[in-house]
């Protein structure tokens, strides 16, 4: 009977990606969703902030008081790998340019340390996600932004893209599994073909023409990525009506402490251009930056009410180590910065209400859970609905035309 082996993902759509291409590198090992059944667990952590930090040493100090064999890969990897290592509390650490070597890596009888290195370019290709309806496709790895707040380029390296063939390659496989929405993901995923005369929008033609493939998802790209080439695509049937476009703040000044290349005007033309076609927007926000004055939150938040915004991922700033914005002073006190980001959630929640009571297109949706009469999935916005039916819709796409809009998600009888 072969080890029972579990897969503990945080973090990013990247990292979803990862540890299906672990999955599938496994041959002597059985893979469980379930976390009890599990010998070993593969934590692959994230980094991003402090909190995340605090998640992955929680999570694997809870795994090591059951009793489970744990490694660690992912972001946090470089970070705190080491310390996790000298102090015992893994049996193997390994980045994720190892990743394909992890039936070996399973297998080693004696604790190892191999950080790999920043500069590899994933060619795997995976048949199948387990666990998952939608498919997440990882195009490109590393940034070539230096935001000031920001360690990811320290930890997954200068920005590469994986090569196209192999990526349309890996789509096709998919979609003959019956997979219909991709979800392009990446470290930066607008800088896909940069340098090679190659663009994201050019990809995302190429994949909408293999047969099977009904929608494209993108993950976050940059304000100056949504380029004549992409506008082109805007209209296409197969993309998703929902972009989320990662501006980390409104205001100016705040922006170029950041060491961002976006700015407000330019933000507010392209998200107004974007809402008059009806796409619902998202976006990265960091609450509570070194130099965050109530004078600059309060021209924050009058700028953002104008930039149509219908969800957004927000961070409270979590100071990075080696990264210029560690330096900047007045730190932000972290009672200050919950109040402020309770205001920030207020009014995008409005707005997404506001957005889908007005909302009169028939929903696409893809069923992606649920049990006993009550399913859920998301539609062509990135909004939520419950779908309460008869039949097993699990894995479907329903069109929904008649549904009710609440306070936190819509409903529907199919």
């Amino acid at each position: 009977m072969k080890p029972k082996v579990y897969f503990k993902t945080f973090g990013c759509r990247t990292n979803v990606f990862d540890s299906q291409v672990m999955m599938s590198g496994l041959k002597d090992y059985e893979v469980t969703e379930e976390e009890s059944a599990a010998d070993i667990v593969v934590v692959n952590s994230c980094t991003v902030t402090n909190g995340a930090d605090v998640s992955v040493r929680g999570y694997i100090n809870s795994m090591e008081k059951q009793g489970k064999k744990l490694f660690l890969t992912g972001c946090g990897a470089h970070t705190k790998g080491e310390s996790l290592f000298s102090t015992n509390k893994v049996h193997g650490v390994f980045g994720q340019s190892e990743k394909m070597k992890i039936n070996t890596l399973l297998s080693s009888e004696n604790r190892f340390y191999e950080i790999g290195d920043l500069n590899y370019i994933d060619d795997a290709i995976v048949d199948e996600f387990i666990g998952k309806s939608r498919a997440f496709i990882k195009i490109q790895e590393g940034c070539n932004f230096r935001c000031n707040y920001c360690i990811i380029p320290f930890v997954r390296g200068d920005a590469r893209s994986m090569d196209e063939m192999k990526i349309l390659e890996q789509v096709s496989r998919l979609a003959s599994n019956g997979f219909g929405e991709f979800v392009l993901t990446g470290t930066n995923v607008g800088s896909y073909g940069q340098g090679e005369g190659k663009t994201i929008a050019s990809l995302m033609q190429k994949m909408s023409l293999i047969r099977g493939v009904r929608r494209i998802r993108v993950g976050s790209l940059e304000p100056i990525q949504i380029n004549e080439a992409f506008r082109e695509i805007l209209d296409e049937p197969w993309l998703e009506r929902h972009l989320h476009i990662a501006i980390q703040h409104s205001s100016n000044d705040m922006l170029k402490m950041m060491n961002r290349r976006n700015r407000f005007e330019s933000d507010r033309e392209l998200f107004t251009l974007l809402h008059d076609k009806g796409f619902a927007l998202g976006t990265d926000f960091i609450v509570g930056h070194p130099g965050e004055s109530d004078v600059l939150w309060e021209e924050a938040m009058k700028n953002i009410r104008e930039l149509h915004l219908t969800h957004i991922h927000p961070f409270t700033y979590s100071k990075r180590d080696g990264t210029p914005s560690a330096l900047l002073k007045p730190e932000i006190n972290g009672a200050v910065s919950s109040v402020r980001m309770a205001e920030l959630n207020a009014l995008i929640t409005s707005n997404n209400l506001n957005f889908r009571r007005r909302t009169t297109a028939p929903l696409d949706v893809l069923i992606e859970s649920g049990s006993n009469g009550i399913y859920s999935g998301l539609d062509q916005f990135f909004n939520k609905i419950v779908v309460h039916s008869e039949e097993d819709l699990s894995g479907n796409w329903v069109t929904i035309d008649n549904y009710e809009v609440q306070d936190e998600h819509n409903k529907a009888q199919f």
